[in-house]
């Protein structure tokens, strides 16, 4: 006896599922996805900045912001992956103050810092804030997408121009910290600068496997394992600054 006769004789046709719908207070984005904050007062840059990241498999952006302000309330929010920030925004507080912010609003949110300021002085700043990454906006066609997924990873990026100047600027009078080797100063200083094992390896000469080990004695002497970390490290001992 097929469906219909079975309506008919009851007189009714049967109830047919009711769907249920929520309602969405936020994005819900696979684990995957990198999800981006983008913050900037000038909305021209917000729409072409989001065209070329929104155009990249894997990137959401989830929230736009004009003031800095703006833009911590969306990173308590959103709790993005990624925070790119304008060095430039009004707000009570500025840009370079509000990145030690963001942590304490979203401890998973890392910050891309966007500018104009190629002064090496500003990238330092930005670093010992707790960014991860510092992009010109001059280089932004071809730097931002990578940067923004190596910052994701919890790597760094810094524009290769501003690291070629951190990277020339004369270690502190005191010598190497914590028992460290010149070597190991010197392959914690390109780690801190944004560059894999293997550029690494490449730029003095040395095996992976010796960076590796290298690598693995340094976060042993100092206690540290995470490249953020290390980061912050070489940024407070001055192995990395302003030329």
């Amino acid at each position: 006896m097929d469906t219909d006769r079975m309506r008919v004789r009851s007189g009714r046709a049967s109830p047919l599922p009711r769907l249920v719908t929520t309602a969405s207070h936020g994005p819900m984005s696979d684990e995957n996805t990198v999800t981006i904050v983008l913050a900037d007062d000038h909305a021209v840059v917000r729409s072409g900045l989001r065209l070329v990241l929104d155009a990249e498999p894997g990137f959401e952006v989830v929230a736009e912001a004009g003031d800095v302000d703006s833009a911590l309330r969306s990173v308590l929010g959103y709790k993005p992956s990624v925070l790119l920030l304008d060095l430039d925004m009004p707000g009570e507080r500025s840009s370079l103050d509000a990145i030690p912010a963001v942590a304490d609003v979203s401890s998973t949110t890392r910050v891309v810092v966007l500018t104009m300021h190629a002064d090496p002085e500003f990238a330092r700043q930005a670093l010992r804030g707790g960014a991860l990454g510092y992009v010109l906006k001059e280089a932004a066609d071809s730097e931002l997408v990578e940067a923004v997924r190596r910052v994701a990873a919890g790597e760094t990026y810094l524009n290769p121009r501003l690291g070629a100047a951190l990277a020339t600027a004369p270690l502190t009078p005191s010598g190497t910290p914590d028992d460290l080797t010149e070597r190991e100063v010197e392959v914690l200083r390109l780690i801190a600068l944004g560059h894999t094992n293997t550029e690494i390896a490449g730029q003095l000469y040395l095996s992976v496997r010796t960076v590796e080990s290298h690598r693995a004695r340094i976060q042993q002497k100092l206690g540290r394992s995470s490249r953020a970390e290390l980061v912050r490290y070489a940024l407070e001992h001055g192995l990395v600054g302003e030329r």
